[in-house]
């Protein structure tokens, strides 16, 4: 047996996936019903609003229940390392594919060329956004306590606080500003102009500064009724993008950014950790975090940046699938 995981919490892992795709399912659903009945505009509408409104008043709603004066040791360090590592296997596999396809192309190459993503520069944005960044927070934080049961949380809480901050609004904006202009466009005011009018990091400093401040009951109740909005808008936009896509043939060009994320990058964690000699709730909680599926964030950055949406859509989809496979492989591990 799994040390850590009793029969019990075999269960809870179970009845946790339920929970945590139950909602996922519905409103996807729902968006793509809606979409036929809606303007083709509206996605982009949804997803800006997301970016702008929604998940901003999410992270508010976060950091005013995390306890930063915890003694969180490596948790920061290793999540930015995971985040530097994530970006530099997909930097160095796309560079890779952008020279199979510029130069004179192998006889092997042709066979395995459907299952490759498209390779302009809004979808080379996408790729590594989608190789990168994962959904720590309604995924991860949903599966961890099932799997640890009263064991230590603090590592997920702030793996989950510190890449929102640092990977999806910091590393994630850079890369989708970057690719969602032109070369010639894209300078370095124009990254420091996007870094810094970013409303999620605005919310976190007014949220983090503000903590001590108690709120009266009815500003608790609207701070923290964001996942009463955001989670289902979210998913609502995954389904308009998910109808549109060309069924098979989508989900295959997302097959590379999906191995890298949700099977390369954590077992290279579970590697790391293993050998900083870290207790079994802490090499858990990061090689899961290190595996969830790629952000819902992903597509919002897409929407707000124009990069590609499908490929986006894509990865989040085949990701959520693949995570069913991934968990029994990171809890032996870990044991």
């Amino acid at each position: 047996m799994v040390q850590g995981v009793t029969p019990s919490g075999g269960k809870g892992m179970i009845g946790s996936l339920v929970h945590a795709y139950t909602p996922l399912i519905f409103w996807t659903g729902v968006g793509a019903l809606l979409f036929r009945f809606l303007p083709q505009s509206f996605p982009r509408f949804l997803g800006r609003s997301l970016y702008w409104v929604g998940v901003p008043w999410q992270i508010f709603a976060l950091v005013r229940e995390t306890d930063f004066s915890a003694n969180v040791g490596l948790a920061p360090v290793i999540t930015i390392g995971t985040l530097g590592t994530g970006l530099t296997i997909a930097w160095i596999t796309l560079r890779i594919l952008l020279r199979l396809q510029s130069e004179s192309k192998p006889t092997w190459f042709g066979e395995i060329e459907s299952w490759l993503p498209p390779l302009d520069r809004a979808s080379q944005g996408t790729f590594v956004v989608a190789s990168t960044i994962g959904n720590t927070g309604f995924v991860g934080l949903g599966l961890i306590p099932a799997l640890i049961g009263d064991g230590d949380m603090s590592w997920a809480v702030f793996f989950s606080v510190t890449q929102n901050l640092i990977g999806t609004y910091g590393i994630g904006v850079l890369i989708a500003s970057h690719y969602g202009r032109s070369e010639s466009q894209s300078t370095s005011w124009t990254l420091f102009r996007d870094i810094f009018t970013v409303p999620t990091l605005w919310a976190f400093a007014a949220s983090y500064g503000t903590q001590s401040i108690a709120f009266p009951a009815w500003g608790e109740t609207i701070v923290h009724s964001s996942l009463l909005f955001v989670i289902p808008a979210s998913f609502l936009l995954m389904g308009m993008r998910l109808i549109q896509l060309k069924g098979i043939e989508s989900l295959k060009t997302a097959a590379i950014p999906v191995v890298l994320k949700a099977l390369i990058l954590p077992t290279l964690v579970a590697i790391s950790v293993a050998f900083l000699g870290l207790n079994h709730d802490a090499r858990l909680s990061l090689t899961i975090m290190a595996g969830v599926p790629t952000a819902f964030a992903s597509l919002i950055l897409a929407e707000e940046y124009n990069l590609d949406h499908d490929l986006a859509a894509s990865s989040i989809a085949l990701s959520t699938i693949a995570i069913l496979a991934t968990i029994p492989i990171w809890l032996f591990v870990s044991q």
